[in-house]
């Protein structure tokens, strides 16, 4: 049964609503998990949205789901003041050309914060002088629907869990020794 510390393995169909021309609402496939590519996450970690895993908690191998997660429950609603348009010159490469390669609509692109945290956005538009970014997430103001199946269970080892919860036994890190600063052992 899942409960916390499983490593659950299933596989999903995510869907959002989206409507037609005509006024229509149909479910749109946006992201799948197949039994050859499944999600496998550790349940009662933090690694899914809090309400998906509420979904899934007491789930056995071989149960089916079917189940939304309203937009607020998800990623919330979309803001529009996630939107930014920044000058082109912030895009160009090594040769100061712009970097089209890499910047284009619909591309994700990461940004550091003004407090060096490193954030994805997507490119909105590029135009003559500016590129457009959005930094909602791509799914901010969606209802998802999950349609799947739970393929495997099994209890997560102290390894895996210990990993999970601190990559670099710091606690900081998180894949980023640059982050630790002298405070990590394990990245120097």
């Amino acid at each position: 049964m899942i409960e916390k510390d499983m490593v659950v393995t299933c596989t999903y169909n995510m869907f959002i609503k989206s409507e037609d021309e005509n006024g229509n609402y149909r479910e749109e496939l946006m992201e799948e998990a197949t039994s050859k590519r499944p999600l496998v996450y550790c349940h009662g970690e933090g690694m899914m949205l809090p309400k998906f895993e509420e979904a899934l908690a007491g789930l056995e191998k071989g149960a089916h789901f079917d189940f939304w997660i309203m937009h607020q429950d998800a990623y919330g609603d979309y803001d529009e003041s996630g939107v930014m348009e920044l000058d082109k010159h912030m895009f160009y490469n090594g040769d100061n050309e712009f970097d089209s390669d890499r910047v284009y609509e619909g591309a994700i692109v990461p940004m550091r914060t003004s407090d060096g945290q490193i954030v994805n956005a997507q490119v909105a538009h590029v135009g003559i002088r500016t590129v457009t970014l959005d930094f909602n997430h791509p799914f901010a103001g969606e209802d998802l629907h999950f349609v799947g199946e739970i393929i495997d269970l099994r209890p997560a080892e102290e390894k895996e869990l210990e990993a999970i919860r601190s990559p670099h036994k710091c606690g900081g890190c998180h894949g980023n020794c640059n982050d630790c600063g002298s405070a990590c052992n394990e990245c120097k």
